[in-house]
């Protein structure tokens, strides 16, 4: 790895202000209380180590969970420096964890040329959001350890003994009267981990999960980079190049990694990073890649006359169809905009990416002339679709003009107009569709229900899409559009339910229906409007005593030991079809009463790969995540 600045003293820790308000605000700090902000503690820690990593002097990363919950992340850096720091006149090390806002991450002549934390807090905000943190220090041939507990200092550093090697050791508790749980997911972190490595070539990161008698453990070190990481999220697909094309260019300014690779699929999934921060909203980055892989693309297409003088040019987004591509930047000063702070603004950036794609990727498609006609038919291609979908959009809304209403015929709608409080429940069957129907609350309730099979949208265009007599009645119902017309402010329902049979069919349409929702209305999902409905699955009933409903076994057991086993009637429901309106209203759509699931998106690029499994051509992937899920799965019934 290139090292950038040899100098790594005290001088190149900066201070810029104090750590007060970190325990009274977190979420301002770390997002949320909730296991996501737990799970980001973690992540502050470890991004401190990738920076080494990215500055050249750190290989390798270890991180353990430890029996209790305790965190251990230890590299094999430089070692944080020890000298007495010239403002704070106490060491360096113990600075950088009691003052926010100071790290090596600041100025032009600190010891970063880059830094994957956006703010430079993670030590110190760890540390006072920690029960205790304890740090051990390799370097200057010693080894220093440091103490602290509620973001004070309890042990200052001392040296504890002699090493000739160097690095980093951080152990922490969390503090369970900040967060709402203390249980990490190693799933999760697991996940965080493999993208880290696939964003810095060579790095090598173990996670080790050591809470249970059998423990877990994962090694990750990626030489190709973000080749091997467009291979990792394509490995479920059938691709057109087999080979991903890669771009590497240590653009003095801007260095800039990208690789990309054409699937027979029909979906675009590109993911974006800037110093290895993952840009859900995009930015000035992916905007010059855009912008380059269209100019590319059609200037070879007129060249080689796949495109004839007299047709219009491939748009955007018939060039992207079926496209995985990963864009990664450093930018050693990087301006963050939007909702979530999680879009590149720096602007001299998307020149700079657009120069270099398209230099590299015109290369490419010359050196590759069978693979650019065979992206190119897939381009052309989704351009003959994007146009019979444009003239379906235009029939169903000249259609829909000519009518007294566009809405579907069998949906029941509520009186309400005020979407903030308005819900539309997609049911399964007629059956359950009439009792809903008569039992809701008609004011700010409504049915729609779906019968027949569903089309799977995951092997289907757009085109098919708007045609289909199954998902039009959702389309028209939702009246937000579709796909890149979709939009979310015109949505007719603050929620949308899913409520189907607790059973493999009713599992088959949930999919079936989220697919959909991913793939056409991702803003659905995002914005936290889509809802699962749970209806019980028993019923308990026995002389004396009003009926009792229960959602899952535990709940049935708990149950029939209140009441007592003798004379106790056990009903199991099969659908909802079985339950009368006043029953599917008291269980699963009174708001005093019900119980929902919130459908939510923490990971994109695991949903994609999840509805590509499950929803996609290829068998095997399919049989292998069944069986490995298997044993998580609660009342099937078969």
């Amino acid at each position: 790895m290139e090292k950038f600045n040899h100098e790594y003293g005290a001088n190149q820790i900066q201070v810029l202000e104090g750590l007060e308000a970190v325990r009274k605000r977190p979420g301002m700090y770390i997002g949320s209380v909730s296991i996501r902000g737990l799970h980001h503690l973690v992540y502050e820690i470890v991004d401190n180590c990738v920076d080494e990593a990215l500055a050249g002097y750190c290989n390798h990363i270890q991180i353990k969970i430890e029996p209790g919950n305790i965190i251990s992340v230890e590299d094999n850096g430089r070692g944080i420096p020890i000298d007495i720091h010239p403002k704070t006149h106490i060491s360096a090390a113990e600075t950088v964890y009691t003052v926010l806002h100071a790290g090596g991450k600041f100025g032009g002549d600190s010891g970063y040329k880059v830094s994957g934390g956006l703010h430079g807090v993670g030590a110190s905000v760890v540390n006072a959001l920690s029960e205790w943190v304890e740090v051990t220090i390799q370097r200057d041939g010693g080894i220093y350890q440091m103490k602290f507990e509620r973001g004070k200092t309890v042990e200052k550093l001392t040296r504890i003994g002699d090493s000739d090697k160097t690095g980093t050791k951080v152990r922490f508790f969390a503090d369970g009267t900040i967060f709402e749980t203390l249980e990490y997911d190693y799933g999760t972190l697991e996940e965080r981990f493999r993208e880290i490595a696939f964003l810095t070539k060579g790095l090598k990161i173990s996670i080790e999960d050591l809470r249970e008698e059998t423990p877990q453990k994962a090694e990750f070190c990626f030489e190709g980079g973000l080749r091997s990481f467009v291979e990792f999220l394509n490995k479920n697909k059938e691709k057109i190049n087999t080979d991903p094309i890669y771009i590497e260019k240590n653009n003095e300014e801007v260095p800039v990694e990208i690789s990309l690779q054409y699937t027979t699929s029909y979906n675009e999934n590109i993911y974006s990073f800037v110093n290895n921060i993952n840009t859900i909203e995009g930015g000035t980055h992916l905007e010059g890649f855009k912008r380059a892989l269209t100019k590319v693309f059609n200037d070879y297409a007129r060249s080689h006359s796949i495109i004839k003088e007299k047709d219009s040019n491939l748009q955007g987004e018939d060039i992207r169809e079926g496209l995985t591509a990963v864009v990664s930047v450093k930018v050693k000063d990087p301006q963050f905009e939007g909702q979530t702070k999680t879009k590149l603004g720096n602007s001299n950036v998307a020149g700079i990416v657009q120069s270099i794609v398209v230099d590299e990727l015109s290369a490419y498609l010359e050196e590759n002339p069978n693979m650019a006609k065979a992206i190119l038919e897939k381009c052309v291609s989704a351009s003959r679709a994007r146009e019979a979908a444009r003239k379906a959009r235009e029939l169903v809304r000249k259609k829909n003009s000519l009518e007294v209403t566009t809405l579907p015929g069998k949906l029941a709608d509520c009186s309400s107009k005020n979407a903030d409080e308005c819900e539309v429940y997609i049911v399964e069957g007629d059956s359950a569709g009439g009792s809903a129907k008569q039992g809701r609350d008609r004011r700010t309730q409504a049915i729609l229900p779906l019968w027949g099979k569903m089309l799977n949208v995951e092997k289907s265009r757009a085109d098919k899409i708007y045609n289909n007599d199954k998902l039009k009645p959702v389309i028209q119902a939702l009246g937000a559009g579709i796909g890149a017309d979709f939009d979310i402010n015109k949505i007719r329902y603050g929620k949308v339910v899913i409520m189907a049979d607790a059973d493999v069919d009713g599992a088959h349409i949930r999919t079936l229906l989220l697919t959909f929702f991913f793939r056409y209305m991702r803003p659905l999902i995002e914005q936290g409007h889509v809802f699962l409905a749970q209806p019980p699955l028993y019923k308990l009933s026995k002389k004396g005593i009003k009926d009792i409903y229960c959602y899952t076994d535990e709940e049935l057991d708990i149950e029939i030991e209140k009441i007592g086993r003798d004379n106790v009637s056990i009903q199991r429901y099969k659908g909802l079809g079985e339950m009368n309106p006043e029953q599917l209203w008291e269980t699963t759509m009174d708001p005093a009463n019900r119980i929902f699931v919130r459908v939510t998106l923490d990971d994109a690029m695991k949903a994609d790969q999840i509805f590509n499994i499950l929803m996609g051509d290829e068998i095997e992937p399919r049989r292998e995540f069944i069986e490995q899920n298997a044993k998580f799965v609660k009342n099937l019934d078969l």
